[in-house]
């Protein structure tokens, strides 16, 4: 039986279809295998932090310095200056005790963590940048600009006497610090920086050095960090444009060093 040259067309494109889909599936399942092997190939996995309370309300209202004194004005409906955030049980991650506070971070220095709207803190004569923002208990800033203050300043006789808004893009580090004790505040590290007059995207990107590997962030949020090694860490952060480079802005980039420690508690 011959058949008609119509069927055999047919046939034949019938069979080149499904040998296209076939292998369209195989170039997909590829490719997912691909971006999985990148992901785990990292040394160290970076995962996004999960949702906060995001106090939508909460701002300073105001930032003065005088005889070695900051006053800061703080306002929200539901956040308060050393209060617990409601999720830190849940963040499996480092916590402070003393509950909700601001992050201050004068130039390249790590941050004071403050507990009230009202402290000393020595700055030295000279110009500084100064950022501010309120954090949660467990140290993630709270990412909008009414929660925030960002100054250029000169300080003489431990006074601001001159303060000039920052047009620049900037980029602050803030996590991780210090020393972290014990699984609980070992097995996940918070990654968190604070962005100002900068959107990541396609212009602008963190590129993060964890350890000397460094990853790409394209999203402005905090992070978690998981294989980290016992004992000493660095972390540099750096600001860069389209095509990589580090943008030139003020402080950028910043290094920080700090230690992951065994709780010998639990190892016994």
């Amino acid at each position: 039986m011959r058949i008609p040259l119509f069927f055999f067309a047919l046939l034949l494109c019938l069979s080149s279809c499904q040998e296209a889909s076939n292998t369209a599936k195989a170039t997909a399942e590829k490719a997912k295998e691909t971006a999985k092997a990148v992901v785990t190939n990292y040394k160290y996995q970076l995962s996004p932090f999960t949702p906060s309370p995001s106090f939508t309300d909460a701002k300073i209202t105001a930032m003065k310095y005088a005889i070695g004194k900051f006053k800061f004005g703080v306002e929200g409906s539901a956040y308060k200056l050393g209060a617990q955030t409601s999720d830190a049980p849940q963040k499996n991650c480092a916590n402070s005790a003393k509950g909700q506070h601001i992050h201050l971070i004068v130039d390249n220095a790590p941050y004071a963590a403050k507990y009230t709207a009202e402290f000393d803190h020595d700055i030295a004569d000279g110009e500084h940048y100064i950022l501010a923002f309120l954090s949660r208990s467990y140290h993630e800033s709270i990412k909008t600009k009414e929660a925030s203050r960002v100054r250029k300043v000169k300080v003489v006789d431990k006074a601001i006497k001159e303060e000039t808004l920052v047009e620049a893009p900037m980029l602050f580090y803030s996590r991780p610090k210090g020393t972290y004790k014990g699984k609980a505040n070992t097995d996940k590290v918070m990654l968190d920086f604070f962005l100002h007059n900068v959107t990541l995207g396609p212009d602008y990107k963190v590129k993060a050095e964890i350890n000397g590997e460094t990853q790409i962030l394209d999203t402005w949020q905090p992070y978690y960090i998981e294989g980290l090694p016992m004992g000493e860490n660095t972390i540099t952060l750096t600001l860069i444009g389209k095509s990589g480079e580090a943008v030139n802005s003020p402080l950028n980039p910043v290094t920080r060093t700090f230690t992951l420690e065994v709780d010998e508690v639990e190892v016994k």
